[in-house]
């Protein structure tokens, strides 16, 4: 129900998926007419893995909203919390689903707790063996998250200089759009093993 699961659930649903959301008890009002919802905790492995039953494809989503580095203990109790308990509950459920990591780009320079967290998120789907995809936005241009554009015209000389191209390209910006695509086709195409997707290739998501 947050900033990108509001894009990402009509755009499956527009492509024939079926989906379910797990939303906290009271939020289910939040949720698109017609689609399925779960009442659950998702930093609590048992309220997933429920949520799980008779999935093919766990996109996990969940973050503290607009990340700053003052943050830094809620990425460990929320955004660390939920992917572990994200992981654990698709260890226990046959098939396992395939796992769909929003991760974060790295390394980076700022937001070093944030990275951090992301990264032992990763870490951790690696180490129990789960086949997931991993993608990598630096910030998501979008309703209510436009205030990096006026960064756009530095970052297109950046990438023109080869002593900060990589870093350029690595933490540039992508649209809702781009992101959402991106998310789709993640889901519509399961890796084996892990996958990981920077931001250039979500630039050419389509």
């Amino acid at each position: 129900t947050g900033y990108l699961g509001r894009s990402l659930v009509p755009a499956l649903r527009s492509r024939g998926h079926r989906v379910r959301v797990l939303v906290r008890p009271g939020s289910e009002r939040k949720v698109p007419r017609g689609v399925e919802t779960v009442a659950g905790n998702p930093i609590e492995a048992a309220g997933v893995a429920a949520a799980l039953v008779g999935v093919d494809t766990l996109v996990h989503l969940v973050g503290v909203p607009k990340p700053s580095p003052a943050k830094a203990r809620q990425f460990r109790e929320i955004d660390l919390v939920s992917i572990q308990a994200s992981v654990s509950a698709a260890t226990r459920v046959t098939p396992r689903p395939h796992l769909v990591y929003l991760s974060v780009a790295q390394p980076a320079p700022v937001m070093r707790a944030y990275v951090a967290v992301r990264q032992e998120g990763e870490v951790l789907i690696r180490q129990r063996g789960l086949n997931a995809t991993c993608l990598r936005p630096w910030y998501v241009l979008g309703p209510g998250h436009r205030w990096p554009a006026w960064l756009i015209p530095i970052y297109a000389i950046l990438r023109r200089l080869p002593a900060t191209r990589a870093s350029a390209e690595r933490l540039g910006f992508v649209t809702l759009d781009q992101m959402t695509r991106a998310l789709v086709q993640a889901v519509e195409q399961p890796a084996t093993g892990i996958r990981v997707v920077e931001v250039p290739e979500i630039r050419r998501s389509e």
